[in-house]
């Protein structure tokens, strides 16, 4: 079996374990959860490091077993550029989210359960190279995240959080469904397959009639774009991640969202590449909103959560706009930025939660000074919020510096004014947070909180900040291997755009009777 078939069930076999543990053993069932998410973090290191992104091999540590041969279903793991960092992200955030999960202290069996099936779902989305399993596992991670947000959230408004992340994703996963539908329709009767190998090769020789593309690549680009959060289809996730449990925001702020990206990277972009280069100007300006509208919407944010929730979604813009470059060095900045924003994204919920635990508020008013009480959650912070202002040395500054070079010759205008909501509007809201919640005077009432002292409790955080500063020093490891397979995905992408109508030739043979 493939190693991805390793990474991708150990979850699912820790969910089953944990069914299978009586509730009142905590400890056991806690350890469970902690192996299974331990064991693919290892696999997925060791994978990333012997991956060879060498020109012919479309993919690596692939299997495939037929399951549904009539309709061209069938179980398909693999890795390449474009998504071995995501796996790679999603097994170190799978397995800090189980480490920080120690603030449930109800329905532990339950909570652990769904959160194992939640972290299944998340790896199958990003190991599966079919696309009806691409998109079975996305729901079924979907799931999990809307029963913990109304079960153990927080807040007087998780109601309602989750009510409103329910509708807006599940019609923009119902939307998107109609275009892959769509798409799977385009192939002939007796070539149909949802394999995304045997897609590609069908698209990459009978291109789809320009009319259905202009009708699907809108589906997927507006049914995606919810998951994703893109303005203004952005409201549901702020509240969603200020009002989920840590564990929960982690794995969804920081990798479930990633799945829309990556399937329009994936399906969108090669295989309806006259559509989207139509589009490329509207996703320009949608990115915008992302970018400068929700970076203002953060400046005015009091709640700790909600301004790390509406940063999330302004860094969205960038990977967006990388897609709307069409070219090799945006859409690699975009990937980086896709695996650099998993980390962050992960890194600052754990410490928002973390500071919750202590304080019991998120409201930045009422907090203050706690960097003298919490000097390694402060030091891990002030780093975190670094990263988000694009701090050099952090990966997140390298993706976005490709994602900008790459724009600039076509969006010089909204290449710029991102660079000042970047550098200006992102800086303001981060530096603001640290000093209202690690500077100023400590108030007499914050003087029982306690720091992260013991190693272990430190494990989850040194790990998520580890990797940010590899990949920051180091971009190149992601960047050598990611190239090849962007550039496969360009080529179909950049294709000449097919005439809406064939002209007629300028001389016609005359016919004499």
């Amino acid at each position: 079996m493939s190693l991805l078939t390793y990474i991708l069930g150990l979850p699912f076999l820790g969910a089953l374990l944990v069914l299978m543990i009586p509730g009142n053993f905590k400890f056991i069932i806690r350890s469970v959860a902690q192996l299974v998410t331990a064991i693919p973090v290892l696999l997925a290191v060791w994978m990333f490091y012997n991956f060879n992104s060498a020109p012919g091999v479309e993919f690596k540590y692939d299997q495939m077993v037929s399951w549904i041969p009539s309709l061209g279903i069938s179980y398909h793991v693999g890795v390449d550029g474009i998504n071995l960092g995501l796996v790679l992200m999603a097994t170190v955030v799978a397995f800090a989210a189980v480490c920080v999960s120690n603030e449930i202290k109800v329905r532990e069996k339950e909570y652990y359960f769904l959160l194992l099936i939640m972290i299944g779902g998340i790896f199958g989305a990003f190991c599966c190279l079919d696309v009806f399993f691409l998109y079975f596992f996305h729901e079924l991670a979907l799931i999990p995240t809307f029963i913990m947000i109304g079960v153990w959230g927080r807040g007087m408004n998780r109601n309602y959080a989750t009510f409103q992340i329910t509708i807006y994703l599940t019609i923009g996963a119902l939307i998107a469904l109609f275009g892959l539908i769509a798409v799977y329709l385009q192939i002939p009767v007796g070539s149909r397959t949802f394999d995304l190998m045997g897609m590609t090769n069908y698209f990459r020789a009978h291109p789809i009639a320009l009319n259905s593309q202009h009708f699907i690549f809108p589906l997927l680009l507006f049914g995606f774009g919810i998951l994703v959060s893109l303005w203004p289809f952005h409201t549901w996730a702020p509240l969603g991640y200020g009002s989920a449990p840590t564990a929960t925001a982690m794995l969804h702020a920081g990798v479930l969202k990633k799945f829309g990206l990556y399937m329009l990277l994936r399906i969108a972009l090669p295989f309806l590449p006259d559509a989207a280069q139509s589009w490329l100007d509207i996703i320009a300006v949608l990115c915008l909103g992302n970018i400068v509208y929700c970076g203002f919407v953060a400046m005015r944010q009091k709640d700790l959560n909600l301004l790390i929730g509406n940063s999330s979604v302004a860094h969205m813009g960038f990977v967006f706009l990388g897609f709307a470059s069409l070219s090799l060095i945006g859409v690699t900045g975009a990937l980086i930025v896709m695996v650099a924003h998993g980390f962050l994204a992960a890194l600052t919920f754990a410490l928002s939660g973390y500071i919750y635990k202590q304080t019991d508020t998120l409201d930045m008013k009422e907090m203050g000074g706690l960097l003298r009480k919490l000097p390694f959650i402060g030091c891990a912070m002030i780093m975190a919020m670094m990263a988000g202002c694009g701090l050099p040395g952090f990966a997140n500054f390298a993706g976005e510096s490709l994602v900008l070079f790459g724009a600039y010759s076509n969006f010089p205008v909204m290449t710029a004014i991102a660079i000042w909501g970047a550098l200006v509007i992102g800086a303001i809201y981060m530096l603001r947070g640290v000093r209202n919640v690690l500077h100023g005077p400590l108030s007499e009432k914050w003087n029982g909180v306690v720091d992260a002292s013991s190693a272990w409790r430190r494990v989850p955080y040194i790990l998520l900040i580890g990797f940010l500063l590899v990949f920051g020093f180091c971009p190149s490891l992601l960047t050598e291997k990611i190239k090849p397979s962007a550039q496969a995905v360009l080529n179909m992408a950049q294709r000449p755009v097919q005439p809406l109508l064939k002209k007629a030739p300028k001389h016609l043979p005359i016919r004499v009777k």
